[in-house]
């Protein structure tokens, strides 16, 4: 019995299951093993496959790929006896070791923090490349019925064009240390395509604009989390830049949503779009709607320029992508970005 300390994530998680579009019926009696299973997505798609099984009594095992055990325990304590699930102590750089079955593969584990492009370059190239590698070679080794890659919207570069779909592609500079996640991960995706043409692995790929939602921790030092604790702090939100940067963004529950459904039918080697379309706002108007919505006059929005690149920040640029492909598959977003923002805040008070 799963032990809700966050209602707010309770009732994600709720609205996950519910999705019709999902066959939960597919994951009967499977094992499904999630790499990155502490990360925000991560662990909704475990949150979920449990509750889902907790609800029908489908006899889903999970396996959650970590790359420290006591964290994992802490992160998955709402979890009761944990007797369908697991945690895997994994190095990115080494071979997986997993000697059961495993069905289904979402492959999440990455470096995420942008001031690590920066100053980690070689390690996020090598991270990235080296557990995609080998997440791909513990595929070709079970036979896994599919799996799926969480990849970036950043694959695209910076583009002339606003709406991006899937065949769109813009200039990476591939000179420039931050291009080291944006090329990384354009690499991973070939090796999923070149694994399904070459050994028939049956991976799809999911690229995510920038998601948050319900269970991002109080120090999450990405720019979304940043301005939701400065609300929260009654704190002005500083940018450091003039904010300039437009995209489009998705909820957590969403993005969770469509994850499991194109792990069940999407098409192998073949990449999707994942972002609600009606988010698209700039960096600058959305701490100036935080303020407005949420501050309740206390906070304001400054600008302190800086030398940007120390940041790790994308180059400016107007990017939105557009989510078609996936909408056929029988998908779409539910939460906007002033509720997503709303909840979210409300699970920081929680936590």
């Amino acid at each position: 019995m799963i032990k809700w300390k966050d209602y707010v994530l309770r009732q994600d998680i709720e609205a996950i299951i519910q999705d019709t579009a999902i066959d939960w019926t597919k994951f009967a009696a499977s094992t499904v093993l999630v790499t990155g299973a502490t990360g925000l997505i991560g662990k909704q798609i475990i949150m979920g496959l449990l509750l889902a099984d907790e609800k029908w009594n489908l006899g889903i095992k999970v396996v959650a790929a970590v790359h420290n055990h006591n964290k994992a325990e802490k992160v998955f304590s709402d979890v009761g006896s944990k007797e369908n699930l697991m945690f895997l102590e994994w190095d990115m750089d080494n071979k997986i070791k997993f000697f059961e079955e495993i069905d289904y593969i979402i492959h999440g584990a990455s470096i995420t923090d942008s001031k690590s492009f920066v100053t980690k370059p070689v390690e996020v190239i090598q991270t990235s490349i080296g557990g995609c590698k080998n997440v791909l070679e513990l595929s070709k080794e079970k036979g896994i019925k599919a799996g799926v890659f969480l990849s970036s919207m950043e694959v695209y570069g910076i583009s002339n064009k606003t709406y991006l779909n899937e065949t769109d592609y813009g200039y990476l500079d591939h000179t420039n240390v931050r291009s080291s996640y944006s090329e990384s991960k354009q690499l991973c995706e070939c090796l999923c395509a070149s694994y399904w043409e070459e050994y028939n692995v049956p991976f799809k790929i999911a690229r995510l604009t920038q998601t948050f939602g319900p269970g991002v921790r109080k120090d999450d030092n990405r720019v979304f989390a940043q301005f939701a604790r400065s609300i929260l702090e009654k704190k002005d939100i500083i940018l450091f830049s003039k904010g300039e940067t437009t995209r489009n963004y998705c909820y957590t529950a969403d993005a969770v949503r469509a994850i499991l459904l194109l792990l069940l039918k999407g098409e192998n080697g073949q990449a999707y779009n994942v972002a609600n379309e009606e988010t698209e706002i700039s960096i600058l108007d959305m701490a100036r709607m935080l303020v407005r919505e949420y501050s309740n006059g206390v906070s304001e929005v400054k600008i302190q320029l800086e030398d940007v690149s120390k940041h790790g920040f994308n180059p400016v640029s107007r990017t939105c992508i557009q989510c078609g492909k996936l909408r056929e598959l029988g998908w779409e977003a539910k939460i906007g970005l002033r509720e997503a923002y709303g909840r979210m805040m409300e699970s920081m008070r929680i936590e």
